[in-house]
């Protein structure tokens, strides 16, 4: 299992999305339950499913393909591999889908209210459905060897792993927060940082956890190949983690403006201003 941990460098999930393109606001029409049954919506179903099978078969696909052939294509190969398959599938369905292609991502997204809950379901399913065909194809092609297992294993114990896929996946989304959903960064660079990301968490973490990132990842090739040791540590992990790394974003998100603003607390600031000045005229009575 170790050296198919070690041999498992990882793609991720990303998301290039404007801010003004995310259904953010409560009152927004793109929370109707209409939306769900819409062609667009369904347009972004295909854009995921498609865009997680060809993540899924270009990143898994070097680690069969180099167990294959006698390890040609090397470890930094399989890292370069994942980093570019991310950055070229957000710049084909970003606009799209928001090409999160992991569900971590979606579910982060939804808890910080920057994609509608309603969608939720939907996408995780299109991205478990799109890594599983994915994995299904290599294992057709390959012949379905177990030596050629593509899914993640921990190469140590299991608490490492999972401080590994922790970490690494906070890491990816704040990346994710900053390029693809603040204004004020250049979101048309949101693609090529989180490749870049997502190969550095692959370059350093791969030969540890696997570096998955992404709970479809794991969980395509483990049902293809019935290999479901330790994989509620790339559940657990990259949900955490995503999630984690979302949240702390928007704490220094809107640094720039007023508290006030910030916390909708200016009733609170009077009150307690008010207060402070009834109890000093009653001392003074």
């Amino acid at each position: 299992m170790g050296e198919i941990a070690r041999e498992n460098g990882n793609h991720e999930v990303s998301v290039n999305v404007k801010e003004g393109d995310l259904p953010i606001s409560s009152g927004s029409s793109s929370l109707d339950t209409s939306s769900c049954i819409s062609i667009p919506f369904l347009q972004k179903m295909i854009a995921e499913i498609l865009g997680t099978y060809f993540l899924i078969f270009a990143g898994c696909g070097s680690v069969t393909v180099n167990l294959d052939s006698d390890k040609m294509i090397t470890f930094p190969g399989i890292a370069i591999v994942w980093g570019l398959v991310v950055m070229v599938m957000v710049y084909a369905v970003g606009h799209i889908s928001g090409a999160h292609f992991n569900p971590a991502v979606t579910v982060a997204f939804a808890i910080c209210r920057r994609f509608p809950w309603k969608q939720v379901p939907a996408y995780v399913f299109c991205q478990l459905l799109g890594a599983t065909l994915a994995s299904g194809t290599l294992r057709l092609i390959f012949n379905g060897h177990q030596t050629q297992f593509a899914g993640t294993s921990p190469a140590g114990s299991n608490l490492q792993s999972l401080v590994v896929e922790f970490i690494i996946t906070f890491y990816l989304m704040f990346v994710i927060s900053g390029v693809a959903t603040d204004n004020r960064a250049i979101g048309e660079l949101a693609g090529l940082a989180v490749g870049a990301t997502i190969l550095l968490n692959v370059m350093f973490a791969g030969p540890i956890s696997g570096a998955s990132m992404n709970p479809a990842r794991s969980i395509g090739p483990a049902i293809v190949s019935s290999h479901y040791k330790g994989l509620w540590i790339y559940i657990v992990g990259p949900m955490a983690g995503a999630i984690c790394g979302a949240l702390v974003y928007n704490l220094i998100r809107f640094t720039d403006k007023p508290l006030r603003e910030i916390t909708k607390s200016g009733s609170f600031l009077k009150a307690k201003g008010s207060s402070v000045s009834r109890n000093a005229r009653s001392s003074q009575r």
